[in-house]
């Protein structure tokens, strides 16, 4: 290790805060303009500024001894979700579930969030036992260990890690300009019927060429969805693709990492394959195989969180259970379904949580075949495809890129962290 690195716990850093959430039945507590922070809200962003809920002034005041200032540190010292880390954005207040470190000035608090986005499962080691749900304690969360060099090498250290990161967050703001994007048209082409409805009024559908309006009826028709347009079909979401189930596997199936092949569970669609995946040597089926650019949907889970269309960009892997892999005729009928499950979305999540028991809810096939959806004609289909072809295989190519730059992050991290390279050497 480089010289001149010096051994410090959480606590020497600054100021340790254990979140606190304002009484909720209180009136004008919530609905302001200041984030609060819930391990829900640790999503994957290096920083946060946006939650989903806000305090008033009056409601973080109540609570102002766990109001924290842009740059402090939280992590989530609690349940299944312990170990998560992300820089808070702005001044905002965390629930009881998050520890926060407001990083003095002689430290970077960018190379302390990357040290500690290392340590997920130490974090989860030293949480208290004897209870159901692990916690870590601000007291026992404030003893953790860290190892920093002078703060001129911890600044150009998180320099580099932060380079790359910022490129992946270019890349989610990108792809979530063009989600919104292919999302307005499939609104207005498959549930408005704007361009239908603008035939029928006399008027010319706003935005298409003479050939692509030429394809759209200019009339309606009874189904048992109601009013659709004429020649399109009301038919079971089930029969717009084939849903293959991902396969069942036991302790014994699974291997050393690195051996078989990758068990891809809703924790890799989510965040990709790392410490926490399974390995299986096991053939479980052609049809159980997933790669990259398939279309999965994870039917069960947590309704809110869990239920989700997925395109898997992380190469060859067995499909667990709980998890379709949806396969189309054609890329056209894929990229619909990918965006009409991302329209269902709400409804599939309500399904569930219908049937929800000890904190899972599912989508079963008798769901799915009960649910109708607007099946359009063909040649409609295609000119849909032409329009969001090119924004889909855009934020494809942003996703392999992401995830090329986050491989490349996290080989550097560690080696960085102990000084095993240099920073001209990462460079």
């Amino acid at each position: 290790m480089a010289g001149e690195w010096e051994d410090l716990t959480l606590g020497d850093l600054g100021r340790v805060v254990t979140g606190k959430t304002p009484l909720t039945a209180v009136e004008g507590n919530f609905g302001g303009q200041i984030p609060f922070v819930t391990p829900s809200d640790m999503d994957g962003r290096k920083s946060i500024s946006t939650t989903a809920r806000f305090l008033t002034h009056a409601g973080a005041a109540s609570v102002k001894g766990s109001v924290i200032p842009a740059g402090a540190i939280m992590v989530s010292c609690i349940g299944s979700d312990m170990g998560k880390v992300v820089i808070a954005g702005r001044e905002c207040v965390t629930n009881q579930q998050i520890n926060s470190i407001v990083v003095d000035d002689r430290f970077s608090s960018e190379f302390v969030y990357y040290s500690l986005s290392t340590r997920k499962n130490e974090i989860r080691h030293q949480a208290a036992g004897g209870s159901a749900v692990p916690i870590l304690n601000k007291g026992d969360f404030s003893c953790l260990e860290i190892t920093l060099p002078p703060l001129a090498e911890q600044k150009a250290i998180a320099a580099v890690l932060g380079a790359l990161d910022d490129k992946i967050e270019l890349n989610r703001r990108m792809n979530a300009t063009l989600e919104a994007m292919a999302r307005a048209l499939f609104q207005s082409w498959f549930v408005d019927f704007d361009p239908v409805r603008a035939k029928l009024d006399g008027r010319k559908p706003v935005g298409l060429d003479k050939a692509t309006a030429a394809l759209f009826p200019d009339s309606f028709h009874d189904s048992p969805l109601g009013h659709i347009p004429t020649g399109w079909n009301a038919i079971p979401l089930y029969d717009t693709a084939q849903w293959v189930n991902g396969a069942a596997f036991k302790n014994e199936d699974f291997c050393a990492p690195g051996e078989g092949l990758p068990v891809i569970k809703i924790a890799e669609l989510k965040d990709g394959i790392g410490a926490q995946t399974k390995w299986c040597q096991r053939d479980a089926g052609a049809d159980k195989i997933i790669d990259t650019g398939d279309l999965a949907y994870s039917w069960s889970g947590s309704p809110d969180t869990s239920l989700e269309a997925f395109l898997w960009s992380g190469g060859r892997g067995l499909l667990n259970q709980h998890i379709f892999k949806v396969i189309s005729a054609t890329v056209a009928e894929k990229r619909f379904v990918y965006y009409l499950l991302q329209y269902l979305r709400p409804v599939l999540v309500e399904t569930a949580r219908n049937k929800q028991t000890t904190g899972l809810g599912h989508v079963t096939i008798a769901d799915m075949k009960r649910l109708l959806v607007c099946m359009p004609s063909k040649a409609v289909l295609a000119a849909f495809d032409r329009n969001v072809a090119p924004i889909f295989d855009k934020a494809f190519t942003n996703t392999l890129e992401s995830r090329t730059l986050a491989t490349l992050r996290d080989t550097l991290l560690p080696k960085l962290l102990s000084g095993e390279i240099s920073i001209p050497a990462a460079e």
